[in-house]
């Protein structure tokens, strides 16, 4: 009975455990739900284009080709602008700007937006909050363009079409070459043209001006003639020297873009310059002798010119200066751990400098007198005559005839019972005085003092005093 007791308890205890893990499990599925598809509610915000662009509710809201986002609502506003509501999965910053794109050439409803997110470190746009038109841009479509033109305009675009037709056949290559430029010059193209109706005003009088020139040009029908001539003559020469005219329309917008700067401060340099034009009229006025007294110099100038061009550039490798330079930025970065290292070198060794420069007599008595140890010579040579001290005073070991190492302690032990030592000579001290000194207190140098204690004056050699 108690046994099965037991086994019912146990049973009972298995369930319970079993309840227990489909709940916890039940309860993971639900937190796991919450986090992968709750993530917050995200954010709307409100866009006004200029027109709507064939957008409808529920196409995408795209950031680089992702969509981040649907359109919810598209309304009108009170001054004939589309409203269009977005939500986004995460928010936008201030300096985000829109455009609406066609995601093919033919469809319906196959409109989105694209999405030029501003910088992070900008600040967040609150939700609801609007971007204005002046952040967005509208497509045109291609029948809004047609519309502009009237009867005779479309028939000579279709013969331009035609033209063109007849232009590009059998030329497929330079035809797909054109095309890969199309696309930038169109967008180009776009900017020019919004730049060009920001100011209207200006627009339209330079619109009148060019009707005027137009005018002036059609007098001159005959000599606009042989322009045309000569510019097709001009272009045949081009398209003789396409590849190189294609390298160089290439190079051609990075060169504008850097000169863009420098043409928008040239404008407030020509303003400053005018001063200076102003005066320098009356400095110019001998300028012309002097201009002709440099024309010789300048003629025998253009031989060291030449030297200098190809000192500067040479053809071959570390040959000029343009090598020179382009090897100083290693130099300036194995020089930015080395210098650091050089100078605390240099601070460390101070100490040492400052005690070893009394002692430059010394050391130089030192290297022109040692050559004298070995003045003498036979026929193997120059030779000296040396002989090791007695048995375990200088180091010499006669039983084993090898000389021993002296420990510091011991090795002025030898000349105590000769009453010479403490060996502690003050600069000049390996020499006698002599009468060239100009005080007898110049003689040992003590360095005005510095080095009194820290040397024996007394220290001389022997031999007579002057």
């Amino acid at each position: 009975m108690t046994s099965r007791t037991s086994e019912l308890d146990a049973q009972r205890g298995s369930a319970g455990t079993r309840v227990l893990g489909i709940g916890a499990l039940a309860a993971a599925v639900v937190v796991a739900a919450l986090v992968l598809l709750g993530g917050g509610d995200g954010s709307s915000y409100r866009l006004l284009f200029e027109t709507g662009g064939q957008l409808v509710p529920g196409n995408q809201v795209r950031v680089g080709g992702v969509a981040i986002g649907t359109i919810d609502e598209i309304a009108l506003t009170d001054d004939a602008q589309a409203e269009v509501e977005i939500s986004l999965d995460e928010p936008l910053h201030e300096g985000t700007t829109a455009v609406i794109r066609a995601t093919s050439l033919s469809g319906i409803a196959n409109r989105y937006i694209s999405i030029a997110p501003g910088p992070n470190s900008s600040p967040e746009l609150p939700d609801g909050a609007t971007i204005p038109a002046d952040a967005t841009t509208s497509p045109v479509d291609l029948d809004q363009l047609f519309d502009t033109f009237d009867a005779r305009t479309r028939r000579g675009l279709q013969d331009v079409i035609a033209g063109s037709a007849s232009i590009y056949a059998g030329n497929s290559q330079e035809a797909r070459k054109t095309y890969r430029y199309l696309a930038p010059g169109l967008q180009a193209t776009e900017r020019l043209l919004d730049e060009l109706n920001r100011d209207e005003q200006v627009l339209s009088g330079f619109l009148a001006s060019a009707g005027n020139v137009f005018d002036a040009v059609a007098e001159r029908r005959e000599d606009l003639s042989a322009l045309t001539e000569n510019a097709n003559e001009a272009m045949a020469a081009i398209a003789r020297s396409n590849s190189a005219f294609d390298r160089s329309l290439v190079a051609l917008p990075p060169a504008l873009r850097q000169a863009n700067t420098t043409f928008v401060n040239l404008r407030a340099a020509l303003d400053d310059l005018d001063p200076l034009v102003a005066t320098s009229k009356v400095a110019t006025r001998d300028l012309a002798p002097f201009l002709r007294e440099l024309r010789p110099v300048v003629g025998k100038a253009v031989p060291v010119f030449g030297d200098l061009r190809l000192a500067l550039d040479r053809p071959g490798r570390d040959n000029d200066l343009i090598s020179a330079l382009g090897a100083l930025p290693a130099a300036q970065r194995q020089a930015a751990s080395a210098v650091p290292r050089a100078i605390t070198a240099m601070d460390d060794s101070q100490p040492v400098i400052e005690f070893a420069r009394p002692y430059t007599p010394d050391l130089l008595g030192l290297i022109t007198k040692f050559g004298q140890v070995t003045a003498y010579y036979d026929a193997n040579g120059h030779y000296a005559r040396v002989m090791p001290a007695a048995t375990n005073v200088f180091g010499y070991n006669a039983a084993t005839e090898e000389l021993e190492a002296i420990p510091v302690s011991q090795q002025f032990d030898a000349f105590a019972p000769l009453g010479l030592g403490p060996f502690l000579r003050c600069p000049g001290g390996a020499t006698q005085p002599n009468a060239g000194w100009p005080a007898p207190s110049d003689h040992p140098f003590l360095d005005d003092g510095a080095l009194a204690g820290a040397c024996e004056p007394g220290d001389v050699p022997p031999g007579p005093v002057p």
